[in-house]
């Protein structure tokens, strides 16, 4: 068990924990290029795969003593560990569970992320969201992409800020496992990716493509036919209205996920999730 350190913080009201709790606001973490990480989740994996961008750790006694790996890996990575009683942790965030993070903002660049994404023996898997604003869906996706070994995730055009609070729990720690670009339109996010030999696949249900089909004769070079064991960067529409022809446009070809039942159709993260695991399939 590691040493718990003293209570240090105990006033909900001290202008440090307004600091902390102004950046589940977007205007502060943009001011200040830092963002919240909620619950021993997110702030275990923050902790150990990005600890460099860990600026502070918040606990309560009776957290760090249910979740002693966490306070283990901040303070063998040298990390700033502050006790706060529970109406603190509280007051910072209603979601943290007794366990914060605050974090610094990375901002990776699309074409460096791109080449340097994935391994030589492996076709790249990219999953770029195109104007996704609900921030559950966008975590979720992340997390799927993740989960699916995907090497990079890009928010592309009005898309949800990645670090908002909802986005960054939802992801459930997914977010620091792999690179999220953000910034760029999507017409630049389809040519980055075309530049590094995927092809472009967007997911609709107009598709002239079925997605079992693609699965079935993937790598066998068949031909006039996407071959889904190439690098491949799928696109995802607005939970809404899905992607405007203009935005399938972009892509080399428009793949359907098949509806075997009554559905009249899949949400986002699911068709997402589907597609993205038959890319990591047929990369196998």
């Amino acid at each position: 068990m590691p040493r718990i350190p003293d209570v240090t913080l105990a006033n909900p009201r001290a202008g440090r924990v307004k600091q902390v709790r102004a950046l589940s606001g977007r205007s502060a973490r943009s001011k200040h290029g830092q963002f919240l990480v909620e619950g021993p989740q997110g702030v275990r994996e923050v902790v150990r795969h990005a600890p460099q961008d860990v600026r502070d750790l918040y606990v309560t006694a009776a957290a760090a003593r249910r979740h002693p790996e966490i306070l283990d890996a901040a303070q063998h990575a040298d990390l700033y560990v502050h006790v706060g009683t529970p109406e603190v942790l509280d007051a910072m965030s209603a979601d943290a569970q007794g366990v914060l993070a605050v974090v610094r903002a990375r901002a990776p660049e699309l074409t460096t992320a791109l080449a340097t994404a994935g391994s030589p023996d492996r076709a790249l898997l990219v999953a770029v969201l195109a104007s996704v604003r609900d921030p559950g869906n966008a975590g979720t996706v992340i997390r799927a992409a993740d989960a699916a070994g995907a090497d990079l995730v890009v928010l592309a055009g009005d898309s949800v800020d990645v670090h908002n609070p909802k986005v960054v729990r939802s992801t459930a720690g997914s977010l620091f496992h792999l690179p999220v670009v953000t910034g760029v339109t999507l017409a630049q996010a389809v040519d980055a990716a075309r530049a590094a030999d995927c092809t472009v696949l967007a997911a609709d249900g107009t598709g002239r493509y079925d997605l079992d089909d693609l699965l079935d004769v993937a790598g066998s070079d068949a031909a006039d036919v996407p071959d889904l064991a190439c690098g491949t960067a799928w696109v995802f529409g607005n939970e809404a209205w899905g992607l405007p022809a203009p935005d399938r446009a972009l892509a080399d070809a428009v793949v359907r996920v098949p509806i075997r039942g009554q559905a009249e159709s899949l949400n986002l993260a699911t068709a997402a999730t589907v597609c993205l695991y038959a890319s990591g399939r047929a990369h196998r």
